[in-house]
Parts: structure tokens; C-alpha cells; sequence
């Protein structure tokens, strides 16, 4: 007899559900979220005929303890959007009850009825799960990192326009360790028009900056010194005090970004294909852990390229409707896989020549900068997949071979 299990999730306790392949309820119960919990589920599947961890599990999320337990059990385990449950839940009921034992048996009838719709979560190995643990911490770190001087960016235009002007231009911007030591110490205009160019070289060497300091403190001090319109004085000390408790978050996010920077970095040096993935132009240590983070290294997982590039969101979907037909960019996609595509297919298009021309053949065609930039990010991931699966190392005349022709023409 061929079962399906379904597991509706909570923080507290887990609704199981088994049935058979007619869809009768073969068992249920009600689990904690613990390992007798586990131990509980287990027996519960072993009663109802599991042989080699056979019977295949839905439940609406792909983390926490549990699902991982159950990945590393050797068993398929799908991981089904919530909205899709909900559509599968009207099939079973106009009137829009809804409980938790029913959705656990509504997931268990998904794998019954449209298995082959599905698919359960790749067999990644534990050290590219550490990877992506690591990667994604330090994406969100970094958008932290940016919507914090963001909003310390909002209140020195307020009140301190000749500081932001100071740093203009320079690496970092206010996120750089020179801005944060000089903002630590002349918060408002009042307090930057008393400092001498020893305190201020002090607090540079305090950031960390070994060279160039005395140049660059005389440079600071005379542009913190220029005129500028003011707040009144009481309100001005308020904004100062504000804006040292945002530079006291922004220096938290930035010490967190350069943390898991290095774990990071570290982990992904570590995988095999490390070697493939950083021989692509665009993509370092960095940027190259979060693409592999998201695309993982279960070579089963995509079925080909095209597959990868439609979770990407690098292909264009069609909408075709009688005589009308649409082609737009893709919105239901990975959307940490599509923002470090987009930072991939920029930095190759700034820097290697043979993304550029294609970058620019497309913005020729017609392409505005996103389009020709996702265009370019659906050539290079296409690309990345073969060398993944064939193990070799990116190669620029077999990546745009349409650009090589023509030199080898001349050559010729």
C-alpha cells in the first residue's frame, strides 16, 4: 500500500496526517516540536507501512529542526508554498473552514494526487547548507548595513549637509570606518568647527587608517569648516544625539558585515566547486557563496539550464492569450539569487570585455539597463550550470562565442 504523509507546522506542535492512495486517512496525531516529537512521527510512519524511509512528507516550509531531521533520515520531503495549500484546500471546501488536522490532510493528498507537480527539497551537502546559512546572513546584514546609513544619511541632511559632503566621492561612503570616527567625535557643526587636525587624525588611526592620515585630517578639517545653514542651537544638539545613537547601529551592522564576510568566505573556499563558480568574472568570494548558496550543489536539483534560469528569474516569461502575446521579466522568482545576479552580471559588465560588448549589443538592441543586465545574467548563468555539471572552468570564447567569431575571422 502506497501512503502520504502531511505535516501542518506551528512553533509549539506539528498535525500529522497519513493516507493511503485513495485518499482514506491511514493515521493522525498531534506531535511537540522536540525529539520525542520526531521519535513519535517516526513510529507513526513505521506502523503505517514505511520501509527505508519510503513514505514522501509535505509540510508548507524547507527549515527548522524537524524538516531537517527528516532530510537527514534520507527521505523526500516537498516543501509546499502556502498559497498553493490554500488553493488545494478549496477543492475540499467551499465554506472556507479550515483547521489544522485538515491542512495536514490537504498536504498529504498533494503528494497523492500531483506529486510530479512538486519538487522535494534538494540533497544538498551539509557544507553548501553552511554555506547558504552564512551567505544569507551577510546579504541581510548588508541590506541592514545599508538602510542604516540610509537613515543616518536622512538626519545629517537635515542639520549637517557639509559632513556628508566631507565623504562624498570616497570609498564606503558613511559606512567607511574614516566617516564613522570623525562623526563619532564632531556630531553636529558646532562641535566639527572645534576640532583640530590632531583630533582628528587621532580618531582616523582609532578607525584603523595607517596612511595618509595628517593629509587627509587637514583636508576634513577644512571642509567640516565651511559655512553652512544651521538649526537652531538646542536642536542642533537634539539631531547630534540622534545621529550618534544611528552611527551606534551603523557600526553594530558594519562590524556584523565584516564578521560574517569572513565566515563566509572562509565556508566557501572550503567547497569543491569554489575553483568554477570564482572563474567566472563578477563573481569573488562573496558574491560567488551567495549564488551558490541559493543554487546548491545537488546537480539533480534543475533539470537544465533553463530550469535554473526560470528560479532565477533571469528568463522572461510569455503570457499568450488568443492573438495577444506579452514577454515581461519574471516577478515569482529566488529573489536573494536574482539580487546577486543582478550585482554579478554589473560588476562583469564594468570590468570583462566580452560581457560588456554583449551588455552593450543589447542596450544597441533596445534593452534599457535592467533588461540588457538580466540578459546578461540569464548568458552567464546558463553558463555556469554546463561548467557545474562538467566540471569545467569559464571560458570567455565558449561563453559568447557570437563575439569570438569575428576575431577569429580577422585572424584567419
Amino acid at each position: 500500500m502506497t501512503v502520504y504523509c502531511g505535516i501542518d507546522w506551528a512553533e509549539q506542535h506539528h498535525d500529522i496526517a497519513v493516507v493511503d492512495e485513495h485518499g482514506h486517512l491511514v493515521a493522525r496525531g498531534r506531535i511537540g516540536d522536540d525529539l520525542d516529537g520526531f521519535s513519535t512521527l517516526v513510529q507513526m510512519l513505521a506502523a503505517a507501512g514505511d520501509t527505508d524511509c519510503a513514505i514522501p512528507v509535505a509540510i508548507e516550509t524547507p527549515r527548522g529542526l524537524l524538516v531537517a531531521a527528516l532530510r537527514a533520515s534520507g527521505r523526500r520531503v516537498y516543501s509546499i508554498n502556502p498559497m498553493a495549500v490554500a488553493r488545494y484546500r478549496e477543492r475540499y471546501s467551499v465554506s472556507r473552514k479550515k483547521s489544522d488536522h485538515a491542512d495536514a490532510v490537504v498536504l498529504a493528498n498533494i503528494l497523492r494526487t500531483d506529486a510530479h507537480a512538486h519538487r522535494p527539497l534538494p540533497r544538498d551537502s551539509e557544507l553548501v547548507q553552511a554555506v547558504a546559512v552564512l551567505a544569507r546572513a551577510h546579504q541581510d546584514g548588508t541590506w541592514r548595513r545599508t538602510r542604516a546609513s540610509n537613515e543616518l544619511r536622512s538626519l545629517l541632511r537635515e542639520y549637517f549637509p557639509t559632513f556628508l559632503a566631507a565623504f562624498t566621492g570616497r570609498k564606503g561612503n558613511l559606512t567607511s570606518a574614516d566617516a564613522r570616527a570623525v562623526l563619532a567625535i564632531a556630531p553636529t557643526p558646532a562641535a566639527a568647527a572645534k576640532l583640530s587636525t590632531t583630533r582628528i587624525a587621532a580618531a582616523l588611526r582609532r578607525g584603523g587608517r595607517q596612511r595618509g592620515v595628517e593629509d587627509l585630517a587637514a583636508e576634513l578639517q577644512q571642509a567640516l569648516r565651511r559655512p553652512q545653514l544651521r538649526q537652531p542651537p538646542v536642536v542642533e544638539e537634539a539631531m547630534g544625539t540622534q545621529a550618534l545613537a544611528l552611527l551606534a547601529t551603523l557600526n553594530v551592522e558594519c562590524a556584523s558585515v565584516d564578521q560574517l564576510t569572513e565566515a563566509a568566505s572562509k565556508a566557501f573556499r572550503q567547497h569543491p566547486d569554489h575553483a568554477i563558480v570564482t572563474s567566472f568574472p563578477g563573481l569573488a568570494d562573496v558574491t560567488g557563496a551567495r549564488v551558490l548558496a541559493e543554487i546548491g550543489d545537488d546537480r539533480a536539483r534543475f533539470a537544465d539550464a533553463r530550469a535554473l534560469k526560470a528560479y532565477a528569474g533571469a528568463a522572461p516569461v510569455t503570457r499568450a492569450s488568443g492573438r495577444s502575446i506579452s514577454i515581461t521579466h519574471r516577478k515569482v522568482k529566488n529573489d536573494r539569487l536574482a539580487a546577486a545576479g543582478y550585482l554579478w552580471a554589473f560588476v562583469a559588465a564594468t570590468h570583462a570585455e566580452p560581457a560588456k560588448q554583449h551588455y552593450q549589443r543589447r542596450r544597441d538592441h533596445g534593452d534599457r539597463h535592467p533588461a540588457a543586465l538580466r540578459n546578461l545574467f540569464n548568458r552567464l548563468l546558463g553558463c555556469l550550470h554546463h561548467c557545474l555539471a562538467t566540471g569545467q572552468l569559464y571560458h570567455p570564447d565558449k561563453a559568447f562565442p557570437q563575439l569570438a567569431m569575428p576575431a577569429l575571422t580577422a585572424a584567419g
